[in-house]
């Protein structure tokens, strides 16, 4: 199907423009006359990115997503229709994937879907939650406050990853900064003593020839390395992305020590319970809701329990009951609220307020883990050094012992 920008006038003689995506031009007329307009003027559009080959690695940042949302909702609560709200967001928004995307939206508004069908067919931007929030509002009549839901929603979320982000950076510089010295000292160090070594004869200590056999590897065989991480690289990833692999996944994720399979699990109950509370609060249907907020967890092992916990409802149990069975994913303060939320029907805010907390206690737990990683870092460097200087230094050492 082509996009065809059109003009026309409707039968009291005010005119309108927009674009439809139809068969032809033919299609486009016929449509409009079916909506009462008058056409002037049907012209095909070039396509979107044609031509740019980077277009499908273009992403949406998601404080472009959150500010775009906020303008929506602030203009759709002041009075101005949804259609020129949207064709306002095209010309304001910077992202140039998004932007596009808001056409298409607008496009698909403007040919009668609902707003949220227009939104469901990109998933790449807006999410099942962001759907299922605004086909919520649209049913009851509340879309200006379902927005902002959202909006807060988004907010949150990505407040959560940047802070995650901000503190995971100290580590990743120091890691990288370690590897590099590794490099640096197996790949030009090392072969200055090795030189020095064969002067010397005779059979070098085991740590020794460990270190040349690197420094030969990284010197002589480095692709052999890069082919290597390249395979790990693909073989992880299509790993991970199998349902197996990445239920495995995140149930390691959940077991890593120092504090850290703690922190993903506090990290995921944040983000469940604010999912869970905002499509409560929207008018999402409870099962639904329960749905969405499985697949949208992030945890794979979160979204069993959560499939578990919709069996559980479906049969006209409670959602707590089914939570309660899983203590390695649900702590008994979350299985507690939630039953309370469930028995005085303020469930919403007993969800909020497990939202409230985990994410205190991720920041507490992140701030805790960098102060943790910090001298960590310090001793993995100074390893590094020490064992590359001592596997140097010990055939050295025995020579001066045989001279003594």
């Amino acid at each position: 199907m082509a996009t065809y920008a059109f003009r026309a006038v409707d039968r009291a003689g005010v005119p309108t423009r927009g674009e439809i995506e139809a068969e032809s031009k033919q299609a486009v007329t016929a449509q409009l006359r079916q909506r009462g307009l008058i056409v002037l003027d049907v012209e095909e559009q070039a396509p979107p990115n044609a031509g740019d080959i980077l277009a499908r690695f273009k992403r949406v940042k998601p404080d472009a997503l959150v500010i775009a949302t906020r303008q929506l909702a602030t203009m759709v609560s002041s009075g101005m229709t949804l259609l020129r709200a949207l064709y306002v967001i095209e010309e304001q928004t910077q992202n140039e994937k998004l932007k596009e995307t808001f056409t298409a939206v607008r496009k698909d508004v403007e040919a009668g879907l609902s707003f949220s069908k227009a939104l469901s067919k990109h998933p790449d931007v807006f999410n099942d939650l962001y759907v299922a929030m605004v086909q919520a509002g649209e049913s009851g009549g509340i879309l200006e406050q379902t927005l902002q839901r959202v909006a807060n929603q988004l907010e949150k979320d990505a407040a959560l990853r940047r802070m995650i982000k901000a503190a995971m950076v100290y580590p990743a510089l120091v890691i990288s900064f370690s590897f590099l010295v590794l490099i640096a000292l197996v790949a030009f160090l090392v072969p200055v003593f090795e030189k020095i070594f064969k002067d010397f004869g005779g059979d070098l200590p085991t740590i020794t020839k460990f270190t040349v056999a690197l420094s030969h590897l990284i010197t002589d065989r480095w692709y052999l390395m890069i082919a290597v991480g390249v395979a790990l690289t693909v073989g992880f990833r299509r790993w991970k992305r199998t349902e197996w692999g990445r239920m495995q996944w995140d149930t390691i994720k959940l077991k890593v020590p120092m504090k850290i399979g703690g922190i993903v699990q506090k990290v995921a109950l944040a983000r469940f319970s604010r999912t869970f509370a905002g499509l409560v609060s929207a008018g999402v249907p409870m099962l639904e809701a329960i749905e969405i907020t499985g697949r949208t967890a992030g945890n794979k092992v979160i979204e069993k329990a959560m499939q578990e916990v919709r069996d559980s409802v479906s049969r006209g149990g409670t959602i707590s009951a089914p939570m309660a069975k899983a203590p390695n994913v649900f702590p008994a303060m979350v299985v507690q609220m939630i039953g309370v939320g469930e028995e005085t029907g303020a469930l919403e805010t007993m969800l909020g307020k497990v939202a409230d907390f985990y994410e205190e206690q991720v920041e507490a737990a992140v701030k805790a883990l960098t102060s943790i990683l910090e001298p960590v870092m310090i001793v993995l460097v100074g390893a590094i050094v020490g064992f590359i200087v001592i596997s140097m230094y010990m055939p050295m050492f025995r020579v001066y012992d045989q001279i003594k």
